[in-house]
C-alpha cells in the first residue's frame, strides 16, 4: 500500500511538472509575442512622423513688409515675440496630426480671393474673418488655431519666398525638433521646407520684433499679393 502511494505520488508529481512546465512556456511565449507587438505598435506610431531634416538657416536681419507692419499695429499681440516659450515644437504623433489636419481645415473652409479684389488694395494683411483671404491671411489663421491648440507662437513663423511663378508668397513655417515644415494654402501637405520648390526670402525672427534673412534671393518682393 505504501508502495502504490509512493508511485501514485511520484506519478501526480510528474504530471505536475509537466503541468507547471507548460504552464512556463506559455507565459514566455505570451510576454514575447506582446512584446512583439508593443514594438510593431510603436515602430508604427514613430512611422507617423515626418522624417527629420536640418532646419533654415537665418542669413541676418532682414526688411518686414509694409502689410506686416501695418498688421503688428492693428493685432500687436500676433507680431510680439515671448523669448520664454520654446523655438521649436517638439513632434509627437498627435501635434503632427493636429498640425496637418489645421492645415488642411484652412485650406478648404477660405475661399481664395486677391486683395485687389477683396480690399481694393495690393496687399492687406489680416484674419479671413468674412470666409475669404489670400496666402497670408490662411496662415495667419493657421497660426493662431494652433496656438489656441497649444504650440507656441514663436515655433511658428512667418515667412515670404518666391513661388512657382516667380511671385511673392506667404507661408507659415513651424519649427519644430525635426526640422522646419510649411503650411501653405496651395497644398493640404505640410512639408520640409526643401520640398516646397520655393525659393525662401524671409521669415520673422524668433528672438525679437522683426524679421530675419533666408538668403533666397537678392532682391526681396515688397508684397506677398497672391492667392
Amino acid at each position: 500500500m505504501r508502495q502504490d502511494n509512493f508511485k501514485n505520488g511520484g506519478f501526480r508529481g510528474h504530471n505536475e511538472k509537466a503541468s507547471l512546465a507548460a504552464k512556463f512556456v506559455k507565459t514566455a511565449f505570451l510576454s514575447l509575442s506582446l512584446m512583439f507587438f508593443g514594438a510593431a505598435a510603436q515602430a508604427q506610431t514613430l512611422a507617423s512622423l515626418p522624417s527629420a531634416s536640418n532646419p533654415i538657416a537665418n542669413m541676418g536681419a532682414a526688411k518686414p513688409l509694409l502689410g506686416w507692419v501695418k498688421f503688428c499695429d492693428t493685432y500687436p499681440a500676433e507680431c510680439a515675440v515671448d523669448t520664454s516659450e520654446p523655438e521649436t515644437v517638439q513632434l509627437t504623433p498627435q501635434t503632427w496630426k493636429t498640425i496637418v489636419s489645421v492645415n488642411q481645415r484652412v485650406n478648404s473652409s477660405v475661399k481664395a480671393v486677391t486683395d485687389a479684389d477683396h480690399w481694393g488694395v495690393v496687399d492687406v494683411w489680416g484674419f479671413p474673418d468674412d470666409g475669404k483671404g489670400d496666402c497670408e491671411d490662411y496662415q495667419l489663421l493657421k497660426r493662431r488655431i494652433l496656438v489656441e491648440s497649444g504650440l507656441p507662437r514663436r515655433a511658428m513663423r512667418m515667412t515670404v519666398v518666391i513661388d512657382e511663378l516667380g511671385e511673392g508668397h506667404a507661408v507659415l513655417m513651424i519649427r519644430t525638433n525635426q526640422g522646419d515644415y510649411v503650411l501653405d494654402n496651395k497644398t493640404s501637405s505640410v512639408l520640409p521646407w526643401h520640398r516646397t520648390g520655393y525659393a525662401y526670402v524671409k521669415r520673422e525672427s524668433e528672438n525679437a520684433i522683426g524679421w530675419v534673412s533666408l538668403g533666397g534671393i537678392t532682391s526681396s518682393p515688397t508684397t506677398t499679393a497672391n492667392r
